[in-house]
């Protein structure tokens, strides 16, 4: 049987997304849950960047547009986070390309606006 990449890290970034989602609900915008979010990681000791700016190379050249995820945990897990009554195709588009860009193997959608109860996917590639 194959084992999960950073099965105990992502086990642990989601639990502190669900404490956030349980003490908050739902309703609302994302950058309160980002905020919530962060308090959580810090009580929690997990490590995490938030807001780091990233270069996007084209053709190995870098635009000067950059790149800002909403957090980076454990350096190597891009955590993307979203206030929306569901998730489409789009926010995992977005999550996958940012992944490639940053050869980061693992990232975590989190959308704290689902009507039933937190909503989650994770990313290997």
């Amino acid at each position: 049987m194959t084992e999960l990449v950073l099965k105990e890290e992502v086990y642990e970034i989601i639990g502190a997304a669900m404490d956030v989602y349980y003490q908050l609900g739902r309703g609302f915008l994302e950058p309160i849950y980002q905020e919530a979010f962060e308090i959580e990681l810090g009580r929690r000791g997990l490590p995490f960047e938030h807001q780091k700016e990233l270069t996007v190379l084209y053709k190995g050249q870098p635009l000067e547009k950059k790149y800002v995820p909403d957090l980076i945990c454990f350096n190597q897990i891009i955590v993307e986070l979203k206030a929306l009554d569901r998730l489409t195709g789009v926010e995992e588009a977005q999550l996958l390309n940012y992944m490639r860009m940053t050869r980061m193997g693992v990232g975590l959608l989190i959308n704290f606006g689902s009507r039933v109860r937190l909503e989650w996917k994770r990313y290997v590639i």
